[in-house]
């Protein structure tokens, strides 16, 4: 029954983060039968992903940021927090947190992230549209053939869960209607580590069983060496730490950087600051662009620092950041492609620190280890290569500035070590799609792969392959060169709530009859008129709730009343010369809903206020 290509068939691949965020939306918004089927490749990443599933997050990782910032819907920012608090199941939880109560700016362990998000997911299964349904498979996606209209993926090992059969995994080849790809983040080769890869004393993985186990299990007096300053070496330095570690740890280094601490109150904001004035009559080179944005981003520090003195010195570079996001693609734009690829390599480290801190629960008993005398060491440089000696120890080699020195350590452990570029990634689906010209490099930045501005894949020619879209970390150049987001930013949970959302209208405006999925632009015509852009305004919130709403009655409700106003804009544009159709004007309202729901100049918090979602329905009559 769950092959028949009676229905509509859109196949996720990846049910991560990014994976299960487009299926609920999917769910949420699909108003005509369609099947999903949700397949992911490492069945302990299911609802998870790397970043939060439970055999590799201890009880003591933390989000970095507020738990108030976790929700997976931007227009409900405070639902984690509830769940947290009234819906999880806290059997087994320590008791450091069986008793917590969850605040918005307090923290949150990054382990129950992914109970929340297959409870959400479940919820909006047994709430959508009749005929609406999610098939939850394990698998890997190693390919896609794309056929006209339709994409056939490949799968290898497929195999469903939730099933009695004793059937054995098998490679299958699904037909669908559209396929969207949520693979995450991809891992780069390590090659300073290549002859201690497999070592039992060098942890590749921090974030598996495997290696909690390895970091848990050493000697409380054993030395350390961790490579990196930032999330991972303070997740790792911390877990160490918290149990009674007293050997010396190394973190290790090009930048030096290490993590901010938010304040305890602190809330995500945006503030209207002075365009910085990065222009000039012609491109400067990276050098006089470096000094030019020095001197703007020292001034716009300074004007927080004397309008905003309620903003705390330690997060003023979070708030320029964000102020900034909508005028770099214009200043971008400017800059050679080999330039601009030069200067994200070189300064990433220092974007990622820019953008993102971590709660006090993290970084607080690191900064202290931190101090004179203290079990921690920072060492600036970078790990040429790492062996092993007789003894069973690792032997680093790490060249600064001036000079190479050398570090033995009973326990080294990696960083995650993200690869931005896709021609590099180990991904047999990837692989497959940039060998056959389905997918291409992000042409400007490296990072990534080519897409439209709602996540469709573009091959070489600058057109969509075919029914395929990109959630997440493949977007990261499009992310960079499009809306100005620079660091984690770029592929994070706010990325992601925002791809999930645009991805997902726009692909049901494509394969949903109700709509016309080349009529999105009808909105500047329609509004000319006082009296039919009043009723298009009140339809686009209509529609806004209609695809916020969790419960499918409510959702019949609100669908019934948007039809009526849509018929109330056709009588008000009757005696046009060219009255607009059910379908074109459905798909103008729904895609000037989305855009509401993905309005990035405001807070989470912010835009609920604006979409009015605390207000009784009478209000939009």
């Amino acid at each position: 029954m769950w092959l028949s290509n009676r229905f509509r068939r859109v196949v996720i691949v990846g049910a991560g983060l990014g994976g299960t965020a487009t299926a609920v939306r999917l769910l949420q918004f699909a108003r005509e039968p369609l099947q999903l089927v949700l397949i992911e490749r490492h069945p302990e990443y299911r609802s998870a992903g790397v970043a939060y599933h439970r055999a590799g997050n201890h009880w003591h990782h933390v989000f970095n940021i507020q738990a108030g910032r976790m929700s997976m819907f931007r227009e409900d920012v405070d639902d984690f927090v509830a769940w947290a608090n009234s819906e999880a199941d806290r059997t087994g939880w320590p008791p450091e947190w069986s008793g917590f109560t969850f605040t918005e700016s307090g923290p949150a362990p990054r382990r129950i992230y992914a109970d929340y998000l297959a409870d959400r997911l479940v919820q909006a299964a047994c709430e959508a549209t009749d005929g609406v349904t999610l098939v939850e498979a394990d698998g890997e996606v190693v390919d896609v053939e794309v056929d006209g209209g339709h994409a056939h993926v490949v799968v290898d090992r497929f195999s469903l869960i939730r099933n009695d059969s004793d059937t054995a995994p098998d490679r299958v080849t699904l037909r669908a209607d559209h396929v969207v790809i949520a693979t995450g983040l991809e891992e780069r080769d390590l090659p300073f580590a290549a002859d201690v890869m497999n070592h039992p004393s060098f942890v590749r993985h921090p974030y598996s069983e495997e290696g909690i186990a390895r970091i848990l299990g050493i000697g409380r007096d054993a030395t350390v060496a961790i490579i990196g300053t930032l999330l991972t070496a303070y997740d790792s330095a911390a877990l160490l730490l918290r149990r009674g570690h007293t050997g010396k740890i190394a973190m290790i280094s090009r930048s030096g950087r290490v993590l901010r601490t938010y304040p305890p109150d602190h809330r995500h904001r945006v503030l209207d600051l002075p365009a910085p004035r990065l222009h000039s009559d012609s491109y400067e080179g990276r050098g006089g662009l470096l000094q030019r944005v020095t001197a703007e981003w020292e001034r716009a520090c300074a004007i927080v620092a004397r309008e905003h003195p309620e903003v705390a010195p330690v997060v003023v570079s979070e708030r320029v950041a964000k102020s900034w996001e909508p005028y770099l693609p214009e200043v971008l734009a400017r800059i050679p492609s080999a330039d601009l690829r030069a200067l994200l390599d070189q300064y990433g480290t220092l974007l990622a620190a820019l953008r993102v801190g971590a709660v006090a629960y993290t970084t607080e008993i690191v900064d202290a280890a931190m101090d004179d005398g203290g079990p921690i060491t920072l060492i600036t440089g970078k790990v040429d290569r790492i062996v092993g000696t007789e003894a069973g120890t690792l032997m680093l080699s790490v060249a600064g500035s001036s000079s190479t020195q050398t570090l033995e350590a009973d326990l080294v452990i990696s960083n995650f070590g993200r690869e931005p570029d896709y021609g590099r990634v180990g991904s047999a689906l990837w692989a497959a799609l940039l060998r056959k010209k389905i997918a291409v490099r992000h042409r400007r930045t490296g990072r990534g792969v080519e897409v439209d501005g709602s996540g469709a894949l573009l091959g070489p020619s600058g057109v969509a392959s075919g029914p395929i879209s990109v959630i997440g970390g493949p977007r990261e150049g499009d992310e960079i060169v499009r809306l100005g987001r620079i660091g984690a930013f770029t592929f994070n949970l706010a990325a992601i709530k925002n791809h999930s959302v645009g991805v997902a209208a726009t692909l049901l405006r494509r394969l949903e009859s109700c709509y016309d999925e080349h009529a999105e632009d009808l909105a500047e015509t329609l509004t000319e008129d006082l009296e039919v852009r009043q009723a298009f305004t009140r339809s686009v919130m209509l529609d806004v709730r209609r695809m916020t709403a969790r419960r499918s009655c409510d959702r019949e409700v609100l669908a019934t009343r948007l039809e009526a106003s849509l018929a109330g804009i056709r009588d008000a544009t009757s005696d046009s010369e060219a009255p607009w159709t059910d379908r074109a004007l459905r798909s103008a309202v729904n895609t000037a809903a989305m855009r509401k729901l993905n309005d990035l100049s405001v807070t989470p918090r912010e835009l609920r206020g604006l979409l009015g979602l605390d207000e009784p329905l009478e209000s939009l009559d």
